[in-house]
């Protein structure tokens, strides 16, 4: 028997503090373009990597399911100045 699995989702008043949240641990996310957003963690240390992946860990679960709310998080990233607009050729 299949068993159903609940997944909580997020809701769009909880993007400004979803992205408050990445922000805090030491992860960079921005929009790219106008229909995509991006978590980078490169530029961490792997001390810093693996505590950041424990917050980021936190947060999914606190938040959930956000795929859906992909543009509304898009467009909240371009409204505070966090995106890179991507030209024709693909360099930005």
């Amino acid at each position: 028997m299949a068993q159903s699995i609940k997944t909580k989702l997020m809701k769009a008043s909880e993007i400004p503090a979803f992205v408050d949240e990445i922000v805090k641990t030491g992860c960079d996310i921005c929009a790219v373009g106008h229909d995509k957003y991006v978590l980078g963690d490169s530029d961490l240390s792997p001390a810093h990597y693996k505590k950041a992946r424990r917050e980021l860990d936190r947060i999914e679960e606190t938040y959930g399911d956000r795929d859906f709310l992909k543009l509304e998080i898009v467009a909240y990233l371009r409204s505070i100045g966090r995106y890179v607009d991507v030209g024709a050729d693909g360099a930005a």
